[in-house]
């Protein structure tokens, strides 16, 4: 399956849509360019969507180049089969792919790697098929100048477990799954550490759930922790990773080498397997605490914007354009959408009159006392025509109709007499006139 046939299952829009929309981003195009100027070859999605096409596109792309550089890298090692191959194409997520990646990835020095170089991986395979053999008996083999006892021995072989056990792709995937549903976070204060203002003081000693942890409960979590007030452990039931590790390392109870596995599983656990699952669902937690600070921010500035810029005043904005049309669109005093539209009063079809005939219609109707104009293509032509609009109503031979119309009729002449090149937002404020204001690409 392509790229735009998984996104678009997801979106739930036509493929050949979202094969249109990468095109138009690979040859440089910005969201709001797309959404606004090439509806017609998007099918006219809309700014949202073609963000979800952009960042699930960059999304997918990261993880084809991690794939493809992982495998280079198991391949050079000369490890890669035709399964691990199979099982590394169909990880879908960044997360699968590196838990598949972390047998083979170029680690530091561990003393998994001292004690292969030791010999002892043989000693380590035993302990892994639960030999029937005598464990010290066997470990007398691997006695030599760089393993001087039965004990350094099996050591050696419990570390290469440990690290094998802690590698294992499936057992680090049932043990996050589990960690995220179950685990529990502990916050503490930190001795001495220094808390003028006790912002933290709510979670110097606090337990709760990682699955109902709030996200500004992370949020203020992780900056309690860089600023060295709070110290923080996720804790995971035993059950649930000890569960997972005995679904691919079973242990023989009647082995001599069970005691040895189990060893490997407990330091395995806590010096290897843990430490790492707390850092993914710390990680995990953050990202979606983070986007929901996003989301809540985006929110909160879109409930600002959409206030009204004017107090009392019914606007009319025009979003100019040439062959699309200039879009229309009217609130009411508190902000509220009371009508919308499209004109084409210039290139290619010309319709002047009727665009004036519509926007008057629209202004009687809706009582408009005030119009503003987008900043972008076919400005200045559409300036023009908002002032022959303002025009047809300052006649002083047929006097206002109703009320609206003396107030659209003074406030539209006042925003004529003031009419400025098309600029950022500004507000115009002569003396006795009430002001008129510029806002660019109002419509979006």
């Amino acid at each position: 399956m392509t790229h735009a046939e998984q996104i678009a299952s997801q979106l739930n829009v036509k493929p050949s849509q979202v094969t249109a929309v990468i095109n138009l981003l690979d040859e440089g195009n910005t969201v709001p360019f797309i959404a606004r100027y090439r509806k017609e070859i998007t099918g006219s999605l809309d700014d949202e969507q073609i963000r979800i096409i952009a960042d699930e596109l960059l999304r997918l792309r990261g993880l084809d180049e991690r794939r493809a550089s992982i495998l280079a890298s198991i391949e050079e090692q000369g490890k890669l089969t035709d399964e691990l191959r199979d099982s590394i194409n169909a990880a879908v997520t960044m997360t699968a792919l590196e838990d598949l990646y972390a047998p083979y990835k170029k680690k530091r020095r561990t003393r998994a790697m001292v004690a292969r170089e030791k010999g002892l991986e043989p000693l380590a395979d035993l302990i892994l098929k639960q030999a029937s053999d005598s464990p010290e008996e066997i470990a007398k083999q691997f006695i030599n100048d760089q393993v001087p006892s039965i004990e350094e021995a099996l050591q050696g072989a419990r570390d290469i477990v440990a690290e094998m056990i802690s590698d294992n792709a499936n057992i680090r995937a049932a043990t996050r799954e589990k960690a995220l549903k179950f685990g529990k976070v502990r916050v503490e204060k930190i001795k001495d550490a220094v808390d003028e203002k006790a912002v933290y003081e709510s979670y110097y000693e606090f337990e709760g759930n990682v699955s109902r942890l709030m996200p500004h409960q992370i949020l203020a979590i992780t900056r309690g922790e860089k600023e060295g007030v709070l110290r923080v452990h996720v804790d995971v039931p035993e059950r649930d990773w000890l569960n997972a590790i005995q679904a691919e390392f079973e242990e023989d109870i009647i082995s001599p080498f069970a005691e040895q596995l189990e060893l490997a599983i407990q330091d395995s656990a806590e010096r290897l397997l843990l430490p790492a699952i707390e850092r993914d669902v710390r990680r995990e937690k953050g990202e979606v605490a983070d986007n929901h600070a996003i989301q809540v921010f985006a929110t909160n500035l879109r409930a600002l914007l959409g206030q009204a810029p004017l107090a009392n005043q019914v606007v009319l904005g025009l979003d100019p354009g040439f062959r699309t049309g200039c879009k229309v669109a009217i609130v009411d005093a508190t902000g509220k959408l009371l009508d919308t539209g499209t004109i084409y009063p210039h290139e290619p079809k010309n319709d002047w009159k009727g665009s004036i005939n519509t926007l008057q219609d629209m202004i009687n109707r809706h009582h408009v006392t005030l119009i503003t104009i987008g900043n972008g293509t076919a400005s200045r032509e559409t300036e023009k025509l908002a002032a022959e609009v303002i025009r047809g109503f300052d006649t002083s031979e047929t006097p206002p109709k109703t009320a609206g119309q003396a107030s659209t009729r003074s406030t539209l002449r006042q925003a004529q007499d003031t009419a400025q090149p098309p600029a950022q937002s500004k507000t115009l404020q002569p003396s006795n006139l009430q002001p008129a204001t510029k806002i660019p690409a109002l419509w979006d």
